[in-house]
């Protein structure tokens, strides 16, 4: 998913000047691409915890609400933070947060606790959130401002890899050495002994996480005095929520957050499903490695709907791409074998152009203002924290994968209607 990080107002380089850094470049691309490992990477260790802990669905999916509500509490404060200190010490704070989000996942596996799990995943998610909000300004300053928009698309396109490499390795470091035996077989002292053994792969595979970023954190901080005149608007960012008034863009804000839940609560339900009996009846590794098909469709489809989109209207390829998403959860939900998953997993096709193509129509016209609009965006994607736990009660409530569908599907059906909307409203927005 292309995740939006908000932008303090009214900030950058003094008179229009950049700085030519390409190892900076290369730090953005890199974070990019950690970005969308990381968040993809919640898709693998759901299943993980779920059999750990023995959790319903509705237990499992607070991962994703431990994670995206992080964008909802964190997104304003990291853009004040952002303001006082400048992008490249805000970047580095966002970094050591994300550190310490990776290492709490050592005492999270000492102690067996899941609770302690979705408050690591908090902290890492929240410095994840900080540092998106540098991202996008900071790769605008990085070169002349005629080649912004192609680098801005170039540094996005390392986040849809990620979601796709992430997942295939987290699949065989988490999922592939489960035991035989399971943790409904356990109880007691025996019981927390499978689950501090079995947490084992998770932590490491979170240390080696933060081993990278803190080389990243390193050179962004030898860095940090590189942006020389650096300006920010030192007004509140809490102003920007007036924007939520205009029909326009709070319907687009609307449909992030549907999105975004509707996006997150399928990619975490992939394991389950592909095991189901009438599916694919696959165990936890197999049904992993089929994570990053759902992500590779959303990176392909990224690239031909850039295509497509120089010659048809956004806003109709929106409606087209979610009537699209309908479709295939209708073919989902009443078909089995083969025909089932692949018409679950092509769904990440129809997502590829919508988180870029609902911001851009959203924003559309916000001239000055677009900063805050990004800001208010990126708020809206808790949509992830909140859609999945939804979802997964709504399974437990109904005992079926297929029926709780039904609420992914209510979501795409809003998301056509803006498509439509903007379609035949382009001066809804009231400046």
């Amino acid at each position: 998913m292309a995740l939006a990080p908000s932008a303090p107002r009214d900030s950058g380089a003094a008179s229009g000047a950049y700085i030519n850094a390409p190892e900076l470049q290369v730090f953005v691309i890199a974070l990019f691409f950690i970005f969308g490992g990381i968040t993809s990477l919640n898709d693998v260790i759901i299943p993980k915890l779920k059999e750990l802990f023995t959790l319903n669905y509705l237990q499992a999916m607070l991962v994703q609400t431990a994670f995206f509500a992080a964008y909802a509490i964190i997104g304003i404060p990291g853009a004040w933070i952002v303001k006082q200190v400048g992008y490249m010490r805000g970047a580095v704070i966002g970094l050591l947060a994300m550190m310490a989000g990776c290492l709490l996942f050592i005492p999270a596996s000492q102690s067996a606790t899941f609770a302690v799990f979705l408050a690591a995943l908090f902290v890492l998610a929240g410095g994840v959130t900080i540092v998106q909000v540098v991202t996008n300004p900071l790769i605008s300053l990085l070169g002349p401002p005629a080649t912004a928009g192609s680098r801005l698309t170039f540094a996005q396109a390392f986040n849809s890899v990620g979601t796709v490499i992430f997942p295939i390795v987290g699949s065989y470091l988490m999922l592939g050495k489960l035991a035989k035996v399971t943790a409904k077989d356990l109880s007691g002292a025996a019981l927390d002994a499978y689950r501090v053994a079995s947490t084992q792969a998770v932590v490491h595979s979170y240390i080696g996480l933060a081993v990278a970023l803190a080389v990243v954190a390193a050179v962004v901080f030898a860095s940090r005095n590189r942006l020389k005149g650096e300006q920010h608007d030192h007004g509140s960012v809490l102003k920007s929520f007036d924007l939520l008034l205009q029909p326009r863009f709070g319907f687009g804000a609307l449909c992030i957050f549907l999105y975004v839940g509707a996006e997150v609560a399928l990619g975490s339900f992939i394991v389950n499903y592909m095991r189901q009996p009438h599916v694919l009846g696959l165990d936890d590794l197999g049904a992993g490695q089929l994570i990053p098909v759902y992500w590779l469709g959303a990176l392909l489809g990224r690239f031909v709907g850039a295509v497509v989109m120089r010659k048809i209207d956004p806003a109709k390829v929106l409606a087209f791409n979610a009537c699209g998403a309908l479709a295939l959860l209708l073919i989902t939900s009443l078909s089995q074998g083969h025909l089932a998953a692949g018409s679950f997993l092509a769904i990440g096709l129809m997502n590829s152009i919508m988180f870029p193509t609902i911001f851009t129509l959203a924003c559309e016209g916000l001239g000055e203002r677009a900063a805050d609009g990004s800001g208010v965006i990126c708020v809206a994607i808790v949509g992830g924290a909140v859609i999945p736990p939804l979802t997964g009660g709504l399974a437990d409530l109904t005992g079926s994968l297929e029926l709780a569908l039904i609420l992914p599907a209510l979501c795409y059906a809003v998301i056509a209607g803006f498509g439509w909307y903007a379609r035949h409203d382009r001066s809804a927005l009231k400046r």
